[in-house]
């Protein structure tokens, strides 16, 4: 059995869309790409060189289409990501020239994936993705990096689908900048009805 562990940047009010730049991902009329950009340090920089640690990755079709043209070009920052096997869950993209690349396409395939042999499967962007992870149960750890920002408007990594769910906090940083980065570890499914008794 293969650990699913979610890696999200997030802000105050949830929003993960467009981390890393304008051009990320404006649709919906988004205008704030870019917001993790004032927040760099080097502690924080540190506790993403660790989660860099060799892995399989599960992508949705558009942070796949954002990481195909980069990774193979830059690997001095993440040597790991391109040995290790990147699982896109599409039904439109078939083929990819990047190498260790399979495509699935329903949720029994990551079901299959999740239950086999071989490293832990980590999960980056793919807000879509995510959702439906979190709605079937999947997520075994959240690593979260929460900005001291509030944006309003954007994709939010949670929505009302999600099962009710507690996690055990394993590990946490705060940056100089502000930056909460934390690491949850699934411990159970919550019982419809039970919370704060």
């Amino acid at each position: 059995m293969r650990k699913i562990i979610v890696a999200e940047m997030i802000t105050l009010d949830g929003v993960m869309q467009a981390p890393g730049g304008p051009e990320e991902d404006p649709s919906g009329g988004f205008i704030n790409g870019g917001w993790s950009a004032p927040y760099g340090d080097k502690v924080g920089l540190s506790v993403v060189k660790k989660q860099m640690e060799p892995a399989d990755y599960l992508l949705g079709r558009k942070t796949f289409a954002i990481w195909e043209p980069f990774w193979p070009n830059h690997a001095d920052f993440w040597p790991g990501i391109n040995d290790g096997t990147k699982y896109v869950f599409s039904k439109t993209v078939e083929k990819s020239d990047w190498n260790k690349t399979v495509f699935i396409t329903n949720l029994e395939d990551i079901e299959k994936l999740k239950s086999s042999d071989g490293p832990d499967i980590q999960v980056w962007g793919s807000g879509e993705l995510v959702q439906l992870l979190l709605k079937n149960d999947l997520v075994d750890e959240l690593w979260l990096k929460i900005y001291p920002l509030i944006l309003g408007t954007g994709k939010r990594l949670f929505d009302c689908a999600a099962i009710p769910t507690a996690f055990t906090l394993a590990e946490s940083t705060i940056t100089p900048s502000g930056v909460i980065m934390v690491n949850y570890k699934r411990s159970g499914k919550i019982e419809t009805g039970t919370v704060g008794e």
